[in-house]
């Protein structure tokens, strides 16, 4: 088939490209991450896959570019559900690329990890096909976890220390037990 697979970034993509090329599929890669902040993180993670993505041969779409406001409006106030919406966003905005592009499946980098929710993983893509008609296509490539992180040292490539949103950033490097000193100002507005 032809595959059109939503790439995190570069360490995350290595065994799914590695495995949907063993099944014989025709893969392309698609960075849409909204989520990742701040810029400098989203473009860090957007180099290394384009680089990971151009050593093996795939191409990689040019589908998108930084765009924080949005993703933020759509989180503010819900961040319990941030990464339902963050999920669906990401596999939706990929169903829709594949769909134009005439894809036949598209899937997820988000299933090597072995840190993301994958039956909510599984449950939004089979929603977002039913929505675009686009299939998903589920694979579970955790048992590839720790060949594709020793070959992403191997290979040198830029591993982040966590998620990509500014939750999950806050989650990783913020001392545990302790509580935030002041209150986040009001937004000026709240779209």
């Amino acid at each position: 088939m032809k595959v059109l697979l939503h790439a995190c970034c570069g360490p995350c993509s290595i065994a799914p490209l590695q495995g949907l090329k063993e099944e014989g599929h025709e893969v392309r890669g698609a960075f849409i991450n909204p989520n990742i902040h701040p810029y400098t993180e989203w473009d860090r993670r957007r180099t290394t896959c384009e680089e990971h993505f151009a050593l093996v041969g795939t191409p990689l779409l040019p589908v998108g570019s930084y765009d924080l406001k949005p993703w933020l409006r759509e989180v503010a106030y819900r961040e319990a559900q941030r990464c339902r919406y963050c999920y669906y966003s990401r596999l939706y905005n990929t169903a829709l690329v594949a769909k134009k592009g005439r894809f036949e499946a598209f899937t997820s980098t988000l299933l090597f990890s072995k840190f993301q929710n994958h039956e909510l993983i599984r449950e939004l893509g089979e929603s977002v096909e039913s929505e675009t008609g686009v299939r998903f296509l589920y694979r579970d490539w955790r048992d590839r976890w720790a060949d594709g992180v020793a070959e992403s040292k191997r290979l040198g490539m830029y591993r982040q220390q966590y998620c990509g949103c500014i939750y999950s950033e806050e989650e990783r490097f913020a001392p545990r037990g302790k509580k935030a000193k002041g209150k986040a100002a009001a937004p000026e507005s709240c779209g």
